[in-house]
């Protein structure tokens, strides 16, 4: 099993976002059986909540099963638990690398590292911008190479 874990700020607009997208992604692939996706933030504002409903209304929009996950803050065991852990900006990347150490066992990256030439390597938080659609959009690309990456990496 590769367990993939995406992490924001309060785990409840881009990484559970992520998380969907990802799964749905997966599921296109016929590898649902060998994923085991999940999502945090490096915060706790909204432990035990559920995804904000602007992005449960985008990934309505587009046909993606909402994620089944209510909002919680990583633990560091999740640095041993998990193959991959994805940030979705620099900030949250950098707080993640602080929090595992020196030799984290996960991969530790941006989501839009993953794409190549991709002008930006943020993914902006719709929490604050409101602009829920650009967050898909990148979440979306970045899934799609996120995806390949590690069907490469594990002969999948």
């Amino acid at each position: 099993m590769i367990h993939v874990l995406f992490v924001c700020l309060g785990n409840i607009c881009r990484s559970p976002m992520a998380e969907a997208i990802f799964q749905h992604e997966v599921n296109r692939a016929g590898l649902k059986e060998s994923f085991v996706i999940d999502s945090a933030g490096t915060g706790g504002y909204h432990v035990g909540s559920e995804p904000h409903e602007g992005t449960l209304e985008i990934l309505k929009e587009n046909k993606i099963q909402a994620p089944r996950s209510v909002g919680r803050k990583i633990e560091l065991a999740d640095f041993e638990n998990y193959d991959y852990v994805v940030a979705l900006d620099t900030t949250n990347a950098g707080d993640l690398r602080r929090l595992a150490g020196l030799q984290p066992q996960a991969e530790i990256e941006r989501l839009l590292d993953y794409v190549p030439n991709q002008s930006t390597g943020d993914v902006p938080d719709p929490y604050f911008t409101g602009d829920f659609q650009e967050a898909y959009d990148l979440i979306s690309e970045g899934c799609v190479h996120l995806l390949s990456h590690i069907r490469e990496q594990n002969n999948l």
